[in-house]
């Protein structure tokens, strides 16, 4: 057995376990499912963030054994454009495909990848959400594999704090009676402002960047250049939508956290350390 390798990140030791090469489940059903985590090295608020340390591992190693808990899920990939990622992915016995620096959306990264690959469908698991639940992955899986006029399915969840309506940082998203995406936002979309004596159960959808695409959708997408209103939002699932493809939504309470500032970081340690997410 290999042995765990060390690493250094901002001046802890990251502990890198090794894992097996093949997934420990069995997929239930026929279709070939890729999970495809984009890293990117370079961040403004946290350099290095894939390989931040959370309780002895990197964060990349988290996401990746998270993703590979999805029971239908087939294999998992990291898409990196840093050699030291790609490095500390395959020290812990993972799948790490190097490539270009130029991408200017995740989906972009992940469709370099996809070409390479012989699949039905490709997951885009975001690489700074070491707490996501497999459990969720499978089930926006589950709605694309069911419903053959869905070309990507995506998540979603109530928003009840007006604070996070208003935060631009979190994106929004509408649906309409089936619960297919008619927009997503970084503005308080529906309207924050309400007329007198209407109640709703909720203030609004807060978009879970967790996506499943039909590759040859994905594919498709990536020959498309940013559209008008993906550049004014900078929201590239608007390149979708623009496009005229429909985009399914699957509501959950489980909301992932992601890491995007030390204090997210320093949650997601305490999670762990006390064993409140396994």
């Amino acid at each position: 057995m290999r042995k765990p390798t060390q690493r250094h990140d901002h001046g802890n030791i990251v502990h890198v376990h090794p894992v097996a090469q093949v997934a420990t489940h069995t997929p239930t059903d026929s279709t070939t499912t890729i999970a495809i985590i984009p890293a990117r090295y370079h961040s403004k608020r946290l350099p290095g963030k894939p390989l931040l340390n959370i309780c002895g591992r990197p964060m990349i190693e988290h996401v990746y054994r998270r993703a590979q808990q999805a029971k239908k899920i087939t294999g998992v990939i990291v898409a990196t454009d840093d050699s030291r990622i790609a490095d500390v992915v395959n020290g812990f016995g993972g799948n790490a495909c190097l490539t270009r620096r130029d991408h200017s959306s995740g989906s972009d990264r992940l469709a370099e990848v996809a070409r390479t690959l012989t699949c039905d469908i490709v997951v885009n698991v975001q690489g700074d959400e070491p707490l996501i639940d497999p459990r969720l992955i499978d089930a926006v899986l589950t709605s694309l594999i069911k419903n053959d006029e869905t070309e990507i399915t995506t998540a979603r969840c109530a928003i009840t704090d007006p604070q996070e309506l208003e935060n631009p940082n979190i994106v929004k998203v509408v649906v309409d009676r089936r619960g297919d995406a008619l927009y997503f936002s970084r503005a308080a979309i529906p309207s924050s402002q309400m007329s007198s004596g209407t109640t709703r159960s909720s203030l609004g959808n807060k978009h879970i960047g967790l996506y499943a695409y039909r590759r040859a959708t994905l594919l498709t997408l990536a020959d498309i250049s940013p559209t008008p209103l993906e550049r004014d939002e900078q929201l590239e699932q608007l390149r979708a939508l623009e496009s005229g493809f429909r985009i399914s939504t699957v509501e959950t309470d489980t909301v992932p956290i992601g890491v995007d500032t030390v204090d997210d970081l320093d949650r997601v340690r305490r999670l762990v350390s006390t064993g409140t997410v396994k």
